[in-house]
């Protein structure tokens, strides 16, 4: 290439993308669909991102909305709640715990539970006792428990995320749960984001509040003239006769007196 040669202009008529960013345990894959359907000509990108950095993600502009979980700064981010997972601890298969189907906080209160640093529970006081240190992720709390090394409470998704054959996990039916919303800049909520609200809403392709395919009006076919029909003059009723309104006799004459 010549100094005197030029990279051609992107395209202005060009539909722009939407990147999509999405913490471990979110799973967009429905709502990726439904856009791909409805929108096959704007890209969708995936931006996976770790809880701790989907804030600075989304303020920096690398991803136009998020699935994140709850709280966000609601002075900077408008926020949908899409749902709220069960919380879980993971133990491994042959701990006790296995046995029963589910248990509270104080059942977990003698055994050493880990805190990981990247912890996306919203706790006042972490529940049992805590380890000697910290583990940098929940992946490094998962190696600690299938070691023996005490139990991790985690959201369900995450628990998943991290199955490993020696793992199992039962439900803590008092512990805060996980909220997953789509959020994004307010300041910049484009077309994009505004369609992929629709989505996540349930909106249908012609829903009033959506702006992927506005209705189309159907034409109004050709009416043909209607003919119309003449009412026959309704014939007014004959008033009785005279004869028979007077009393005379049929005969028509009167009858002579003698």
């Amino acid at each position: 290439m010549t100094g005197t040669e030029q990279t051609p202009a992107a395209d202005p008529s060009a539909t722009p993308g939407f990147r999509l960013a999405y913490v471990p345990g979110a799973t967009p894959a429905k709502w990726v669909r439904i856009w791909n359907e409805r929108l096959p000509g704007t890209p969708l990108t995936l931006v996976p991102v770790a809880a701790a950095d989907v804030d600075g993600v989304l303020r920096g502009g690398e991803a136009d909305a998020g699935l994140v979980r709850l709280p966000v700064d609601r002075t900077f981010f408008s926020a949908i709640p899409l749902y709220t997972e069960t919380t879980v601890v993971v133990v491994p298969k042959d701990h006790v715990v296995a046995a029963v189907e589910e248990v509270t906080l104080a059942d977990l209160a003698d055994e050493i539970v880990q805190h990981p640093l990247d912890d996306v529970l919203d706790w006042e006081r972490p529940p049992g006792q805590p380890a000697f240190e910290r583990p940098a992720t929940t992946a490094d709390a998962i190696e600690l428990v299938a070691a023996g090394v005490g139990l991790l409470i985690v959201p369900q998704s995450l628990a998943r995320l991290h199955h490993r054959r020696d793992l199992t996990y039962r439900t803590v039916t008092d512990a805060p749960g996980s909220a997953v919303a789509l959020a994004w800049p307010e300041e910049r909520t484009t077309d994009q984001v505004e369609d992929f609200i629709g989505i996540v809403r349930g909106r249908t392709v012609n829903s009033s509040r959506g702006r992927t395919q506005p209705e189309k009006k159907q034409p109004q076919k050709d009416k043909k003239p209607q003919k119309k029909t003449q009412k026959k003059p309704t014939t007014a009723a004959r008033p009785r006769s005279a004869t028979k309104q007077s009393g005379a006799r049929r005969g028509g004459k009167p009858r002579k007196r003698s």
